[in-house]
């Protein structure tokens, strides 16, 4: 389920953030050019003046970082980062690994990405979401549009050997892209001998058309646009004390289960996501229903890569 997204206004808090990436911004414009001209903000305009501009389009709410460590710093320092677990797993998985190769130079970018099929959100997107999800060891997660698994992969880091990590993804293109850029980072990451690793899932299918035999989650993520009519049909993919992360009606929005029939919703910051797509019925008029199964043995231990370091397994703390 590939996605745009793209700022149009902001709560109180977040006026804070992005007035705080603001001033690191222009702290880094002194020690280089970041992105041409469009990126540069004169010393004495008003936030808001630029928040509105192209510039902040699809992202843009941090320096460019000249690799990937860099642009976490940028993260941290702005708040989008704001706990070690997700630190951790944004510096282990590097974001350029899932660009194709002619587009590696806009990795380090605060800004989205999509060729085709294929698309990455901006990382002050990401930031949000993964510090929204509030992830722990041992936790399922469910990611509707998993798209190149990139998010699904830092996930994994934190959920661990007895985790459970699932991505249902429309696109079978970005599913073979997803499994090749995983088996990249399992053969040639070093994060992945530091660590221990809930190894993702991908299966093919549409998002809406969940079999209602299937499990509930402790962690679920949507990666497109969610209207009012299937708030609750995403809700219900919940266990009771799980959390929903999802753009709906051009929020993102944190959904907190807090019994079977009682939700906390919060706010997080305005964006606009590409809807989900909705389901094609077959000539039957039945829909082409994705199944997803959790083994009964449990979590499924992941899988060893044949490779010639020999590094301790630890995970993150």
């Amino acid at each position: 389920m590939t996605q745009t997204e793209n700022f149009e206004s902001s709560s109180i808090r977040n006026s804070i953030v992005y007035r705080r990436a603001q001033d690191f911004s222009r702290e880094k414009h002194k020690k280089r050019s970041i992105s041409g001209p469009s990126r540069a903000i004169p010393k004495d305009s008003p936030r808001l003046d630029y928040f509105w501009q192209p510039a902040w389009t699809m992202g843009g709410a941090v320096s460019a970082g000249e690799d990937n460590d860099e642009l976490i710093d940028n993260l941290k320092e702005a708040q989008y980062i704001r706990s070690e677990l997700v630190e951790q797993a944004f510096r282990a998985v590097d974001r350029a690994d899932y660009y194709l190769e002619e587009f590696k130079e806009n990795a380090y970018k605060d800004l989205a990405w999509k060729h085709g099929n294929i698309h990455l959100s901006a990382p002050c997107i990401y930031s949000e979401v993964m510090e929204a999800l509030d992830l722990q060891p041992g936790l399922s997660f469910l990611n509707l549009g998993s798209g190149t698994g990139y998010l699904s992969s830092m996930v994994g880091l934190i959920l661990g050997p007895f985790g459970i990590n699932h991505g249902i993804e429309f696109h079978a293109d970005v599913i073979e892209y997803a499994k090749q850029k995983l088996e990249f980072f399992i053969r040639t990451s070093d994060s992945f001998d530091k660590f221990e690793f809930c190894e993702p899932s991908f299966v093919s299918g549409n998002c809406l058309e969940i079999s209602p035999e299937c499990p509930q989650y402790d962690r679920v993520y949507c990666g497109a646009g969610v209207q009012k009519e299937h708030e609750d049909y995403m809700k219900n993919l919940l266990k009771v004390g799980g959390i929903l992360v999802m753009p709906l009606e051009e929020k993102l929005t944190k959904i907190t289960r807090t019994g079977p029939s009682a939700w906390e919703t919060k706010k997080i910051l305005a964006v606009s996501f590409a809807p989900l797509i909705q389901p094609k019925h077959l000539d039957s008029g039945k829909s082409r229903l994705v199944h997803l199964r959790i083994s009964l043995a449990g979590p499924k231990m992941p899988r060893l890569a044949c490779k010639t370091k020999q590094k301790p397994s630890k995970s993150l703390r």
